[in-house]
């Protein structure tokens, strides 16, 4: 945060400082106005420019980006997430996105149902992800899906699947 308020800072002195310079008649009219810089002066303009094309074009920039880069690592849609859940987000991306849309993975899937929409819960993703999922099953059929498509059994096992349902069920409708 303090890194945005002298981000902030600087460029308000920069405008008032332009403003200043066109009260005076622009660059001619304010050096007209002042005497002839000494090598002294002209050095400390030199160092300051320097310091500042470097604290406020570099630094600054690449603070905030490092600093938004582990933020957003961290939590998704306002949610902080475990490892387990990191994890969760993780495989889904790579087993899950290419089929179902779900914001919080930044997934834009057009075969599968949408999850943010349906917003399922643990069990149901985890029923899905073990059983797989078929169209026109039969009722009470442990292949019964919401989707059109067909999912295939066992897509990620075990302690996986659980982090991708846990994931899933907590961001699924949330951004």
């Amino acid at each position: 945060m303090l890194a945005v308020l002298i981000f902030i800072a600087f460029w308000v002195v920069l405008g008032v400082g332009l403003f200043f310079i066109a009260a005076r008649g622009g660059v001619s009219g304010a050096a007209a106005k002042r005497r002839a810089p000494s090598r002294g002066s002209n050095r400390f303009v030199g160092v300051v420019f320097t310091f500042m094309v470097v604290a406020f074009g570099i630094a600054i920039p690449a603070a905030i980006l490092i600093g938004n880069r582990d933020n957003a690592n961290k939590q998704i849609g306002g949610y902080k997430l475990t490892a387990a859940e990191k994890s969760g987000r993780l495989l889904f991306g790579n087993h899950c996105a290419v089929c179902h849309t779900l914001a919080g993975a930044n997934a834009i899937g057009k075969v599968g149902p949408n999850l943010d929409t349906i917003k399922p819960a643990a069990s149901l993703v985890l029923h899905t992800i073990n059983n797989g999922c078929l169209p026109n099953a039969p009722s009470g059929s442990p292949q019964q899906c919401l989707g059109e498509g067909v999912m295939p059994a066992n897509v990620v096992t075990g302690r996986d699947a659980q982090d991708v349902a846990n994931f899933v069920a907590l961001v699924a409708g949330s951004e």
